[in-house]
């Protein structure tokens, strides 16, 4: 009888420490599908948080872009001549119509800054779509990883809502018509190679790609800078990921 006794509660002690075990195990577990150093974060903190950085960076970028100026006077995201277009541009210098190549280039970035303006729903579109997956990718990767992913998923979406503002504002300014002056005076120069590039898909990219600039830029501040994190859930996600 005492035997059977001591089975029973051997046996009961082992399901609850298996029981046990398998519960802790479950938490150590959990804990590994978090990055580190933020277990203490609900994947709704973590996704809050960037979702916040991400719009924060976006409404940056975009204002700065969009802004007169905005391209023109940035070095970094100023749109030049396009690059099949160079030789344009240095041989009609050289004949002395500089002012009309710097006319041109003032033209592109016009467009340029009239089209930022259509960016941030874009933007915002792809930020309310971002999936916990996602979250914690961003959080764990590279400084610009959330500009990464608004590039594979905008890209598109901005080509096609820039290019008709693109279209319009190169028209409206001129830049058309200014550029086919110069291709055209360019191409009746004896022994020249002929060229005639796109210029409406090239302004159109090289917007879509300073914004993409402007953006990895706020979003290495919010990563870098404690300053930089505006609430408490920036400071919250980004202080106890390390970044």
């Amino acid at each position: 009888m005492n035997r059977k006794i001591l089975l029973i509660v051997f046996l009961w002690i082992s399901c609850s420490c298996a029981s046990m075990a398998q519960f802790n195990l479950g938490k150590v577990l959990d804990s590994f599908k978090k990055p580190e150093g933020t277990s203490s974060l609900s994947n709704a903190d973590i996704v809050k948080g960037l979702k916040e950085a991400l719009t924060v960076g976006i409404s940056n970028g975009s204002a700065e872009a969009s802004k007169t100026d905005g391209f023109f006077k940035n070095e970094l995201i100023k749109i030049v001549v396009p690059p099949e277009a160079q030789k344009v541009a240095e041989t009609l210098r050289k004949l002395g119509l500089g002012k009309e190549v710097d006319k041109f280039t003032l033209s592109l970035n016009r467009a340029a800054e009239d089209a930022a303006k259509k960016s941030k729903p874009i933007f915002v579109k792809a930020i309310t779509s971002m999936t916990i997956t996602d979250a914690l990718s961003i959080l764990k990767g590279q400084d610009d990883a959330a500009t990464k992913y608004l590039q594979k998923t905008t890209n598109k979406d901005l080509y096609n809502t820039f290019f008709p503002v693109v279209d319009s504002t190169l028209n409206l300014n001129k830049a058309t018509q200014y550029y086919a002056d110069l291709v055209k005076t360019y191409n009746e120069i004896p022994l020249v190679k002929k060229v005639n590039p796109d210029l409406k898909a090239y302004a159109t990219q090289k917007t879509i790609d300073g914004l993409y600039t402007l953006i990895a830029q706020e979003e290495k501040k919010i990563r870098k800078d404690p300053v930089a994190r505006v609430s408490d859930i920036l400071k919250t996600v980004f202080g106890q990921s390390g970044k």
